[in-house]
């Protein structure tokens, strides 16, 4: 890129994306957490969640994400979606084009953090307690009981980071959960994204976004003792749909 395009790229990024988007998300978290109080986490949530991401997503210049797969989901089921992570703008494609409502598996660290801990708890959001192999266990036990029994979807970056482009080694969370919950595992798998924001930067660029959906694969057969096993599945599952 030449010097001057890429020194415009930085003052648009600096002085216009950034400063929009954090107006954007401080305007409608702030509207989320007021009206949480009495529609914690019905479509009222949902609403102002794909309405938060089809704005940020315009801010950024993403002026399109194409969506293949969504036939092999069923808005009567539930899911345990596994996903690759390639940049912080994964999260906005997730919300504006997956066609089933999700929750977000999160790092219980973030109940901590003023305002989106408490809003976190409201909209029911599920956390995981990463502090011992006891509490890891428990709260994995807790978040599987949910998902079952409030027939849940949840969304897992089953790589654990945001990777720099090459999949990663797959964490075992997202088969646990779906072991352990009974509930399919769908694999999904995000191209683009990290055109558009690199990891670990802050500079907007450009590029084609694409979300493809993969067919949902049942735990059953599964035991928790085979967790590795199904835990490579759906990372072949995965790159599987990144090389389609």
């Amino acid at each position: 890129m030449p010097q001057s395009a890429s020194l415009a790229r930085r003052l648009w990024s600096w002085f216009a994306v950034i400063p929009a988007s954090f107006f954007t998300t401080g305007v409608l978290i702030t509207i989320a957490i007021a009206t949480s109080v009495v529609a914690p986490s019905g479509a009222w949530q949902q609403f102002l969640y794909r309405l938060w991401a089809r704005m940020v997503l315009r801010i950024c210049g993403v002026g399109g994400v194409r969506v293949s797969g969504a036939e092999l989901l069923s808005p009567a089921n539930n899911y345990v979606f596994v996903s690759n992570h390639l940049s912080l703008m994964d999260t906005p494609v997730l919300l504006r084009h997956l066609p089933v409502p999700f929750k977000f598996l999160a790092k219980k660290e973030l109940l901590k953090v003023p305002f989106i801990g408490w809003y976190l708890r409201r909209a029911g959001h599920l956390t995981v307690d990463r502090g011992s192999i006891r509490s890891s266990l428990k709260s994995m036990n807790e978040c599987a009981a949910t998902i079952r029994d409030r027939r849940l979807s949840v969304l897992i970056f089953a790589e654990g980071t945001r990777g720099g482009g090459e999949l990663q080694p797959f964490k075992e969370g997202a088969a646990y959960l779906s072991i352990q919950s009974g509930v399919p595992a769908a694999p999904l798998a995000i191209v683009g994204t990290n055109h558009i924001l690199p990891a670990r930067s802050s500079i907007f660029g450009s590029g084609e976004v694409e979300l493809r959906i993969g067919e949902p694969v049942s735990p059953a057969g599964y035991s928790l003792k085979d967790r590795a096993a199904f835990t490579s599945l759906l990372e072949n599952k995965v790159r599987a749909l990144l090389n389609a």
